[in-house]
């Protein structure tokens, strides 16, 4: 899951909330945009934070908080968009006016992700400031009852690539360390990079969580947290926070990590007739694996289009056609296994999973109440499958052949020249900001701004729209069930095939249709983006 589209998609509700209609206001001068950007700054930072740490969600009288489940008051989160994200958002807030104010407040937010960072050098989903001990608790109270989020249904006490936290605070990590070259932010950011070169199979893989625990398997599964990993793009997560420390700081081990993480690529796309990818494959056979138990071994057609879209990338930074050599046959591959007329509807091109041997889809189903008795299962019936994960995917393989043909047509000069892996000499500089929109490796030596500045109505209305405490008002529309004990092996009585979450012992989050007011982590870090833009005037 890309970490800015999990905080364009919160943005959006927010987005909703903040703005009404009013494009004949007129823009409000640079002194009440920087007075507000402060204003909404020293709330979170005085009122919001812990420890320097953010979660998702927050309701007004601080009862209740969230990150992807409801968090503990001591806990913040790591996973998008937490404390990393909002640590980003302040250091852009610094670039943009010059006031420490703002690069205080990524400090305080690093120091937080600092106090976490797991010896190994990465991050888990979470961090508890009270202590281990009491993060263990509520694996087992909270995250062992979401039936939806096996990740969460036990305590690993590792650190995780998934859902790009650990790469998210470790390009936080370079940052800080760059703006200032201030030598607290020196060893962890060595951690950080220490971790992704020390957690890489030697054939260039990453596992989804690290280091390896014994006995680490979920409802008679294997443990697939050290399976090859492309899930949620961790794989190409880790490259780009190579390619921006290689980049920055020089450092020659770099390169050759960077290069067999782009080589795990060709040798994990299978052979003809199925020359696709899967979520995660085994790191010996490098055949495709099963993950959670709704994941089950076989092709991922999103996950090999994504690969596909990763791999013309590889070509762009190395110029080696051998990126490119067999992406025609995975298309070709996508085109087959697309859905028949007969299931095709908005949104719905291709099955998510296809069994390994045949082209035959299967589709998600699951039967039961909670975690204790339920039970996900894979069949070929297309109907009543589950609500939150889809059993579908919409890909569009033409803009894919287009963008294949695009870069056969480049030629080594041209490829030489703008490579950040090629290049001599080294750019050195990171993209100016990292929140306005989702950068990568082709926006290094550039501002890193939006194709088009917000209206000046849209700046009135954040002025005008942050209340007297300091937040913008947001209605949070996913909500869960309190804890409130074990989970028991009865199955209550109930329609759950479809629904986000069980009976009521089931803490995974679901959409309510009666949203509660919230201070939003993802409507902050949006509408400070849109302040930011503002202040720096037209796109250039």
């Amino acid at each position: 899951m890309n970490r800015r589209a999990l905080l364009s998609a919160a943005a959006a509700t927010a987005f909703a909330a903040t703005a009404a209609p009013s494009l004949a206001r007129s823009a409000p001068d640079r002194a009440s945009i920087l007075a507000t950007m402060k204003r909404a700054t020293a709330f979170m930072t005085d009122e919001v934070a812990v420890g320097g740490g953010y979660v998702w969600n927050v309701l007004p009288d601080f009862s209740r908080r969230w990150g992807e489940l409801e968090a503990l008051p001591t806990m913040i989160w790591v996973q998008p968009p937490g404390t990393a994200t909002v640590g980003h958002l302040f250091l852009d807030a610094w670039h943009a006016t010059g006031d420490e104010q703002f690069y205080d407040a990524a400090v305080a937010a690093a120091g937080a992700l600092i106090r976490g960072q797991h010896p190994a050098g990465g991050w888990n989903y979470v961090i508890d400031t009270a202590g281990e001990d009491s993060l263990r608790r509520w694996y087992e109270t909270v995250g062992k009852n979401a039936w939806r989020l096996e990740e969460f249904q036990r305590y690993y006490g590792n650190a995780t690539f998934d859902d790009a936290g650990t790469a998210e605070a470790s390009q936080l990590m370079l940052r800080m360390y760059l703006a200032k070259r201030d030598r607290r932010f020196k060893a962890p950011l060595d951690k950080a990079i220490a971790f992704v070169l020390d957690s890489q199979y030697p054939n260039g893989g990453w596992p989804q969580r690290f280091p390896r625990v014994a006995n680490a398997g979920l409802h008679g599964h294997e443990d697939y947290t050290g399976y090859i990993t492309f899930n949620d793009d961790v794989a190409g997560e880790n490259i780009e926070f190579l390619l921006y420390a290689y980049q920055a700081l020089g450092d020659a081990r770099l390169p050759a990590a960077i290069r067999r993480g782009m080589d795990i690529f060709v040798e994990t796309q299978q052979p003809a007739p199925q020359p696709a990818w899967g979520l995660q494959h085994f790191p010996d056979t490098l055949k495709p694996a099963g993950a959670r138990t709704y994941e089950p071994r076989g092709f991922a057609t999103h996950t090999t289009a994504s690969n596909i879209r990763s791999m013309i990338g590889f070509y762009r930074l190395t110029g080696d056609r051998k990126y490119l050599a067999r992406l025609p046959e995975a298309l070709d591959w996508l085109d087959e296994v697309a859905v028949p007329p007969a299931l095709r509807a908005p949104g719905r091109t291709h099955p998510t999973f296809i069994l390994e041997g045949s082209n035959t889809p299967v589709y998600i189903h699951r039967r039961g109440s909670n975690a204790t008795n339920g039970e996900y299962y894979a069949d070929a019936n297309p109907d009543r499958v589950i609500g939150h994960y889809g059993s579908f995917r919409n890909l569009d393989t033409a803009a894919l052949r287009a963008e294949l043909a695009e870069v056969q047509a480049l030629s080594s000069e041209e490829i030489r020249r703008t490579s950040p892996l090629l290049a001599r000499p080294r750019t050195n500089t990171l993209p100016k900001y990292f929140t306005l929109r989702d950068v990568n490796f082709r926006d290094m030596g550039t501002e890193g701004r939006r194709p088009q500045a917000p209206s000046a109505g849209r700046s009135a209305e954040l002025v005008s729209g942050l209340n007297a405490r300091g937040y913008w008002p947001t209605p949070m529309t996913n909500v869960s069930n309190p804890w409130i004990g074990e989970a028991p092996a009865a199955v209550t009585g109930g329609e759950y095939q479809s629904t986000n979450v069980g009976d009521i012992y089931d803490t995974s989050p679901w959409r309510t249709d009666y949203p509660v007011e919230v201070i939003s982590t993802a409507a902050f870090v949006r509408n400070m983006g849109d302040l930011i833009e503002a202040l720096a005037g037209p796109v250039p």
